[in-house]
Order: structure tokens, then C-alpha cells, then sequence
């Protein structure tokens, strides 16, 4: 059974995956991680990674971003594989993951849920075959009103998704705002449009426009299970992996 620690346990995520372990044979949380209480759970919890004295075979972060710095030197010291959920994440921070990753195993996606990121597998395959009829692309992202970060990191990797199907000279631009212009819209751009509002849990349309038709490609959360659920197939898949940087396409790629 793989033994995980689950840092940023007594936030929302970390209760839903707390609740999704306790039905997996599979794996448990053998400890938490947070600076803060409020929540009943079946295992210990620290503070802090260098108060925790228990091994796990892998660690599982939904903490947020001020507290990766610290969690990548302790993964760094303790050798212990990481499944990187956390967003809004700094250019310098992941650099740090990528040096990380050399060391020690390391798994990040912008977003965990499998559906996304099959999505990302789609779009890379039929970007090519759209863009050469000449469709327009845009990607529109809808997220609840307590979202801090936009873009949001999914709408981001969907368009890089996009881009990946292009070499360095047919690259697409990421435009986010087009209030300051007034001119015929480029064909090597890609709008990225942000929506925050009540408890949307995450929406994802790309838009390719052509000539007198529309092909929309969505994604819809109805839950943020979804992201628990894949942040705890990717806890299983990790474990045991050599150093090395993986992501969410490795995981689906072993199902």
C-alpha cells in the first residue's frame, strides 16, 4: 500500500482527497501538513514538514503557493517524490521544480483532473488541422469569485497545449486583453478570456472559429472531486518512480 502525507490537509482539497483515500485500498495518509486546525482527521498533523517525523512514499501538495518553496527543499532533502497540485506558482518557482525534479521525482499539471488532460492530448493532435483551414482560436475559462489567480493555469496549459502541435515559427501569442486595441484580430493569436463569478468549479471551452462554423471543444467540473480524484492517481503512480519530471499525460499514458 503506498503511504502518502498530505500537505495542505485541512484545506478543501485536502479534506476531499482525505475523504477519497479513506475509500482506496490502495493508499493512505499516513500524516498531515498545516499551519492550521479546524478539522478532525484519522491521521497526525504538523505544522510543518520538519515537525513531521513519519516516512511516506510520497507527498501530495494542495497547500498553495507560498508554502512550494519550503515543501521542495524538504522533498529535495528527504529524497520523497511530489505530486505538485498547488496554482498561481512564480516563473522562479518553477525553475526550482525542474532543478528538483533532477534529484528527486517530481509530478506537476496545471490542472489534475484526467478529463483535462486528455483534452490536452486532443488539442495538440487537431490544432494543426483546424489552423490550416484557417480557424480562429479562443479559449474562454469560468471560475468561482474566489479564485485569485487569471488566467486560469488550465486555460493556460491548454493553449500551450495548442502550441506544442507548432514549430517555434508557426507559435500562437496569448493575447488576455484586447480593450487597448483597435484593429482586425491577427491570425497567430490566441485569446484567453477569464469569467469569475459564484461557485463555478472550473469551465474550459477552446473555440476554434471558421467560416460559418463553430467547433468547440469543453470541459466542465461539476466538482473539485475531479482534481482529487486524479491528485490521488497520480500519488499512486509516483510513488517508487525515479527522479525525473512527470505529468498528468504520464499517468494516463499507464492506465
Amino acid at each position: 500500500m503506498v503511504k502518502m502525507i498530505m500537505h495542505g490537509c485541512n484545506g478543501h482539497m485536502g479534506q476531499v482527497i482525505t475523504g477519497i483515500v479513506a475509500e482506496d485500498e490502495g493508499i493512505e495518509i499516513v500524516a498531515g501538513v498545516d499551519p492550521f486546525g479546524g478539522q478532525k482527521n484519522d491521521y497526525p498533523v504538523f505544522e510543518n514538514l520538519d515537525a513531521c517525523d513519519i516516512k511516506a512514499d510520497v507527498v501530495v501538495d494542495f497547500s498553495g503557493a507560498k508554502a512550494v518553496d519550503g515543501l521542495l527543499d524538504w522533498c529535495e532533502k528527504t529524497g520523497t517524490p511530489c505530486v505538485l497540485c498547488s496554482t498561481g506558482l512564480s516563473k522562479d518557482q518553477i525553475e526550482r521544480i525542474s532543478a528538483v525534479s533532477g534529484k528527486v521525482a517530481m509530478l506537476r499539471s496545471a490542472n489534475m483532473s484526467l478529463g483535462v488532460n486528455t483534452l490536452m492530448k486532443v488539442l495538440t493532435e487537431v490544432a494543426p488541422i483546424f489552423a490550416e483551414a484557417g480557424f480562429d482560436i479562443e479559449i474562454v475559462e469560468k471560475h468561482h469569485n474566489r479564485k485569485l489567480d487569471s488566467p486560469s493555469g488550465t486555460a493556460i496549459a491548454l493553449a500551450d497545449s495548442v502550441n506544442d502541435a507548432f514549430d517555434d515559427d508557426n507559435k500562437y501569442e496569448y493575447i488576455y486583453d484586447r480593450s487597448s486595441r483597435s484593429m482586425k484580430r491577427p491570425v497567430k493569436e490566441i485569446g484567453i478570456s477569464a469569467v469569475r463569478g459564484g461557485t463555478i468549479v472550473g469551465d474550459h471551452d477552446v473555440i476554434f472559429a471558421g467560416l460559418d462554423e463553430v467547433v468547440t471543444f469543453s470541459h466542465r467540473a461539476y466538482s473539485r472531486s475531479v482534481f482529487a480524484k486524479g491528485a490521488v492517481q497520480a500519488a499512486k503512480f509516483l510513488a517508487g518512480k525515479s527522479e525525473g519530471l512527470y505529468t498528468m499525460a504520464d499517468v494516463i499514458d499507464a492506465e
